[in-house]
């Protein structure tokens, strides 16, 4: 398994959480059972003491002497790990069991009588003294302390026959539980494989997008990648189209550069406005390939300059129609927009109508108009007297490479460019029939 991978990391974390865990049952496990065999010990000595009381008996000089033959025969063989003893006043010893000889009562504390102390000594012994009274031959009464003591050995026996028992079972369980957290990690890491899959499927071209059912947590990243997806491609087909454009832009800069050559003495000054205006068209379709698709802008260029200037362009250019221009727009008309967009948008339509016209074509500006509850600060319309566009034609010569006619020749992307650019500037473009001219009629509302 990779060691960067996420199933290492999460598979890591598991068994060290696990690890902690069995550790603390382990210790909380040991430190009850301790607890629980030192208590079952403490009772055990208690009846001890208890038996010991019973079987004391009174000699005729009124001293505390006990039987021979006791009911645990432990205390009878030496080194058994149980001892018992006898004292009185807390220091006289008046009896030791044949398992003790040699060995060192422990000290008590003050007892009242009845009472009784149960602790851990330091020569490795559980101690328990015990506290009675007792009445001599005489009636008179009198103190004594039984004692009785046990190894540790046994307990620590018992805790270390449970630690190993323990620990054989939590390395079983921990094993186990290790190996279903693997196939649990393995199932539900699955949708993150499946999408690192589809993702290799989409590099190489097997798909278009992520298409798999995933689980509804990474809907959210499912959808993140397909619209980034969506946007590579989108940026991609725009660079291709913006070459395209770029092609079109140039389209009528070279056709009157091409009417010039005959007489370029003649026309230098149009050669170089020519020459400059193609460089700014390069720069312009640069900067919109280069742009992220959004389309703001706080500058204002003049429309009503750059539609005399395209008018005189194209005069030259379809020289041979002599068309006549009716311009009826404001000395100066400032709209916010790139000038490039202006060009490309004016520039177009115009073209269009001089390509189609018979003779006529009518550029109008109107200001401060209301379309479909939306208030638009210019109206630009260009008509012509040509035979228009054909019905069902219209949405059709929208898309990209479609043209009204397809002997005519162009590259069929002219009015694809003006579309797009009015939706970038959050305006509106309208066509249908003249009235006036009788050919067609665009209609642009700009904000």
């Amino acid at each position: 398994m990779n060691t960067k991978s996420l199933s290492f990391r999460l598979l890591l974390a598991e068994g060290l959480v696990l690890s902690v865990f069995f550790v603390l049952v382990a210790v909380v496990l040991e430190q009850g059972f301790r607890e629980t065999a030192e208590n079952a010990l403490q009772e055990r000595l208690q009846i001890q003491a208890y038996s010991l009381l019973s079987v004391t008996e009174f000699n005729n000089g009124g001293d505390l002497i006990m039987p021979s033959n006791l009911h645990d025969p432990r205390f009878l063989n030496p080194g058994s790990g149980l001892y018992g003893f006898i004292q009185q006043g807390g220091k006289k010893i008046l009896w030791r069991s044949p398992s003790a000889i040699g060995l060192d009562v422990s000290r008590p504390p003050q007892l009242a009588p009845g009472a009784s102390v149960f602790f851990f000594d330091n020569s490795g012994r559980y101690v328990l003294h015990y506290a009675a009274t007792r009445k001599d031959p005489a009636g008179m009464a009198r103190d004594y302390l039984f004692t009785v003591e046990e190894d540790a050995q046994i307990v620590s026996n018992q805790i270390q026959s449970l630690q190993n028992t323990l620990r054989i079972w939590l390395i079983v369980i921990a094993f186990t539980l290790v190996a279903i957290q693997f196939t649990l990690l393995r199932w539900s890491l699955k949708p993150l494989r499946k999408i690192v899959h589809d993702l290799e499927a989409v590099e190489e071209g097997r798909k278009s997008h992520l298409d798999g059912s995933y689980p509804t947590e990474l809907h959210g990243l499912a959808g993140n990648l397909n619209a980034f997806i969506s946007i590579e491609r989108a940026h991609l087909e725009r660079y291709r189209n913006n070459l395209a454009d770029l092609a079109h832009s140039l389209k009528t800069p070279l056709a009157i550069l091409r009417g010039c050559v005959e007489s370029f003495n003649e026309n230098k000054q149009t050669v170089q406005e020519q020459i400059s205006r193609m460089n700014e068209i390069v720069e312009y379709q640069l900067q919109r390939a280069a742009a992220k698709g959004e389309h703001k802008t706080i500058k204002t260029a003049d429309l009503s300059a750059i539609i005399n200037k395209i008018t005189a362009s194209l005069s030259k250019v379809y020289v041979d129609k002599n068309i006549i221009f009716h311009v009826e727009i404001p000395e100066s008309c400032p709209v916010f927009c790139e000038e490039g967009d202006l060009y490309e948008i004016v520039g177009n339509l115009m073209d269009n109508a001089c390509k189609w016209c018979k003779q006529h074509v009518k550029v109008t500006i109107a200001l401060n108009q209301r379309k479909a509850r939306r208030n638009f600060s210019v109206l630009l319309e260009i008509t012509d007297d040509g035979p228009g566009i054909p019905v069902g034609k219209f949405n059709e010569i929208l898309k990209r490479g479609v043209r009204a006619d397809e002997n005519i020749h162009g590259h069929g992307i002219g009015m694809t460019i003006v579309y797009e650019l009015i939706e970038l500037m959050n305006g509106k473009l309208e066509g249908g029939k003249s009235t006036v001219l009788g050919g067609m009629r665009w209609s642009i509302y700009l904000p």
